[in-house]
């Protein structure tokens, strides 16, 4: 926490004119609600952003702002902090100056005053206090990373000479809980976590156990373990998950919270699958972010993002997002349940699974061996006298139809599905059995979205497009149903470096697709129109389509042209 009154936090906003009393309070409240600071909700409520924070509160300080993305940190001078402590201070040492004994320090909160003269004393040297941003700090804190490499395949080599003795013993529940297996088990997610992965893979092959992580959306062969070893792992991952360790037949389900070395926890998803040689083993890494996501974090555009904001002000229909699995459907979901959250609605969600817990919103999760459908769980709710409803995802005709009737009956209902495009869910909606008069009386907004990878910022250059590359951008703009206008005549890619892992890209951002249900387009629905009809209507009442928000990105250098190519046509 800032060592900043709220007074005088709200003093220093007022007089900056960028919000009055009234959104102040509005939001010290929200934060009461949601265990979230007010600067946390004032930023995920984009009513300010973290730069101008920084720069607004950059005086009272009396502090420089650093940017650490803009910085070239040596790693022997980063590492003069341990990792553990950077990250519970919140801290990064980004220079050191021996000869004139000056230390640059990046901090949160520049009058903590306890780990300057900590760090003071510690090096014998003056501390200079510089005043970040949580993204900024966080890049900073991804600066390690190398070291953590080194780290996890030493711990590994180590621990699998000891694990296959302990391999010897039948006893699963014995031997999945000897220090060996564990310390395995531990570096293996601990490493995921450092190079952002979302998703750990245990693949029993014939002949040995191939350890792969999934970052920023795509698979990467990390280690291979003995086969040996296997059984032993497995059986470790379902004593953590609460599982049955002694079934091997059926598919199994877990979760369990993993103690991170800064004193947080994440939550890790498992799903346990019988195959040809032995249980494959799926982790989805859940990670509570510092504060809620906004749309604009997300990578939607100010036009999306207006209209969105405006939709979502209705009182009652269905907002759906579509996308293939994968994609961050959810966490879109998320996002706008954020913005919606306020003390005046109830809202109820219907998930499998609940991925995030979500303060003041009723989550339910389905569940199979209580009979716990969407369908059933979803008429349920309606019981509860909810404002606003989110069901996880329409599978079937049965969920259509109550969804349907929820929206009619004065109900907001936002949910997913999975279409190619925006327009194309009518249809498949239509498939399910729902009626075309109902449908196009309570649908509001249809959102397709996909997830690229960003272009790392330490590596990205520029360089001028092939004509082949041209030519593929013009026949994507005629197929996506625009006229051919201004061909970026600049496009972006990543070297590769140390920061990214030699990859070129960090991170991930959407491209989005944001399909209003006008009348017109209610028009078509009712007299049964082709998709073709209603994405070119669309296109004349303004939509942008998902290829064009992604070259906005790529003349703007935030991601490639290839990453657009690679996934609009998934």
């Amino acid at each position: 926490m800032m060592h900043i009154s709220e007074e005088k936090l709200k003093s220093l906003l007022l007089e900056s004119g960028i919000l009055n009393s009234e959104e102040f309070d509005g939001a010290r409240e929200e934060g009461k609600r949601s265990g979230q600071t007010i600067t946390n909700v004032l930023i995920g409520n984009e009513k300010i952003t973290e730069d101008y924070l920084a720069e607004l509160l950059s005086p009272y300080f009396g502090t420089q702002v650093v940017n650490l993305k803009k910085e070239t940190i040596d790693k022997a001078t980063l590492e003069l902090l341990p990792e553990v402590y950077a990250k519970s201070k919140n801290v990064i040492l980004f220079n050191y100056d021996k000869v004139g004994g000056i230390i640059k320090l990046a901090m949160l909160d520049p009058f903590d005053y306890d780990t300057i003269e900590y760090i003071r004393t510690k090096f014998n040297a003056w501390v200079e206090a510089y005043l970040t941003t949580y993204s900024s700090l966080h890049y900073g804190l991804k600066q390690y990373k190398q070291k953590v490499v080194i780290g996890f395949e030493e711990a590994i080599s180590q621990n699998i000479e000891q694990s296959l003795l302990i391999a010897k013993d039948k006893d699963l529940s014995k031997t999945a809980t000897a220090v060996p297996i564990v310390t395995i088990l531990d570096n293996i997610i601990e490493q995921a976590i450092t190079l952002n992965s979302s998703d750990i893979h245990f693949e029993p092959l014939e002949h040995e156990l191939l350890v792969r992580f999934r970052i920023d959306g795509i698979m990467s062969e990390i280690v291979s373990l003995p086969e040996e070893i296997a059984p032993i792992l497995v059986a470790r991952v379902k004593i953590l998950g609460n599982m049955k360790i002694d079934e091997h037949r059926i598919p199994q389900d877990g979760r369990f919270r993993f103690e991170l070395g800064d004193g947080t926890n994440l939550d890790v998803r498992i799903n346990i699958m019988p195959i040809f040689h032995g249980e494959k083993v799926e982790m989805r890494l859940l990670k509570n972010s510092a504060r809620p996501l906004t749309l604009k974090d997300l990578g939607f555009s100010e036009g999306a993002s207006a209209i969105l904001n405006e939709e979502i002000k209705k009182p009652h229909g269905m907002l759906l997002v579509t996308g293939p699995t994968g994609h961050g459907k959810t966490t879109t979901l998320y996002a706008i349940l954020h913005i919606l959250n306020t003390p005046s609605v109830n809202i109820t969600t219907i998930e499998d699974p609940v991925e995030y817990e979500f303060p003041r919103v009723n989550q339910t999760q389905v569940n199979a061996k209580t009979g716990i459908t969407f369908a059933n769980g979803l008429r349920a709710l309606l019981r509860q006298n909810p404002d606003i409803i989110m069901v996880g995802e329409i599978r079937d005709n049965e969920t259509v139809e109550i969804a349907i009737q929820a929206a009619l009956t004065g109900h907001l209902v936002l949910s997913s599905l999975h279409t190619n495009d925006a327009p194309s869910a009518i249809p498949r909606l239509l498939d399910m059995k729902a009626a075309a008069f109902l449908l196009s009386s309570t649908i509001n907004v249809v959102i397709a979205q996909r997830l690229v990878r960003k272009i790392c910022l330490s590596c990205v250059e520029s360089y001028k497009p092939t004509e082949k590359t041209i030519h593929l951008i013009k026949e994507q703009i005629k197929f996506s149903g625009k006229e051919i206008d201004d061909i970026p005549e600049t496009l972006y890619r990543g070297r590769g470096c140390k920061v990214c892992g030699n990859s070129g890209f960090f991170g991930l951002i959407g491209i989005f697709e944001v399909f209003v249900v006008t009348e017109e387009i209610r028009e078509l629905i009712i007299n049964d129109a082709p998709v073709s009809e209603l994405r070119k209507k669309a296109i004349e009442n303004g939509m942008i389509t998902m290829f064009k928000d992604g070259l906005d990105k790529v003349e703007k250098g935030v991601t490639t042209i290839e990453e657009i190519m690679r996934v609009v046509n998934e």
